[in-house]
């Protein structure tokens, strides 16, 4: 298979440190075109859109494989292994993050670093977890989607996006969920919604760094602390960015949080290897 053509794989940039960008639920890797280049100088940028999602093959959509969000960990497995990209750095966005540590921790020398940012192992609450929807919120919302994608996208999107005061990030946000096909939209949303990974963050050992949206309704701030309580190696920074989707929102403040964090300790790593 074409894993390149599969899943829609452009790279650019003029470092050879790979840097992963991985999309949200409904969307594509343009979502990372005004972050994305601010790294293009030391770091090999790759982008690609899940399968299902963006410019990728649909018809390597296979119900069975994605019925988990470990299929789509392996493909992200599978692309790293396809262009030979090793020890880099992972940045993914809402569900994404999780198909990130799945992938971590199943083949750990792939990823230096992971940057999450908005990730959550579980929408729905569960006695002291706090995941942000009871399960008849999740029951309904899902119901929603069934009955009518496209009714469902107008409304979540500023749901998602938040930022009410300015409506054009809706609107793309609505605008790429509408350019999804619906049936697979509503299998990757079911999925997503209702997928409980909250065990496999302690098998986490990569560093990461969780980037938490303010009133991010999606994903909530109780959300983001029980992500860095359960990953040992993890940093945790509160945006002032609002909402879910900070990349198309505040993407200086997500390339400034992401620099500040991978700067020093890639320069250690390199300082390190010149001793040696």
């Amino acid at each position: 298979m074409d894993i390149i053509k599969r899943n829609h794989i452009s790279i650019s940039g003029h470092g050879t440190t790979p840097m992963i960008f991985a999309h949200g639920f409904g969307c594509d890797q343009s979502m990372w075109r005004f972050v994305a280049p601010a790294f293009a100088n030391d770091y090999k940028l790759v982008l690609y859109d899940h399968v299902g999602s963006g410019n990728s093959d649909l018809n390597a959509y296979d119900y069975d494989k994605y019925d988990s969000l470990q299929g789509y960990a392996d493909d992200l497995i599978e692309i790293c292994q396809t262009l030979d990209l090793n020890d880099g750095v992972f940045v993914g966005h809402s569900v994404s993050s999780i198909i990130g540590v799945l992938a971590a921790i199943k083949q750990p020398q792939l990823f230096r670093y992971l940057i999450l940012i908005g990730p959550s192992p579980c929408y729905i609450n569960h006695e002291a977890y706090s995941g942000g929807f009871n399960q008849t919120d999740i029951e309904g919302l899902l119901d929603m989607l069934d009955e009518n994608y496209l009714n469902w996208s107008n409304k979540m999107a500023p749901v998602i996006m938040g930022n009410p005061d300015r409506p054009e990030l809706s609107e793309e946000l609505n605008n790429r969920f509408c350019q999804t096909d619906p049936d697979i939209a509503r299998h990757f949303a079911r999925v997503t919604f209702t997928s409980d990974n909250r065990a496999d963050l302690a098998r986490l050992n990569t560093p990461s760094l969780i980037l938490q949206c303010s009133n991010d309704v999606i994903a909530p701030e109780s959300v983001g602390r029980f992500v860095h309580q359960q990953v040992q190696d993890s940093r945790f920074e509160i945006m002032n960015a609002t909402g879910h989707c900070p990349n198309l929102s505040a993407p200086e403040e997500t390339i400034a949080m992401i620099s500040a964090y991978l700067e020093p300790r890639m320069s250690h790593a390199t300082d390190l290897a010149c001793e040696y």
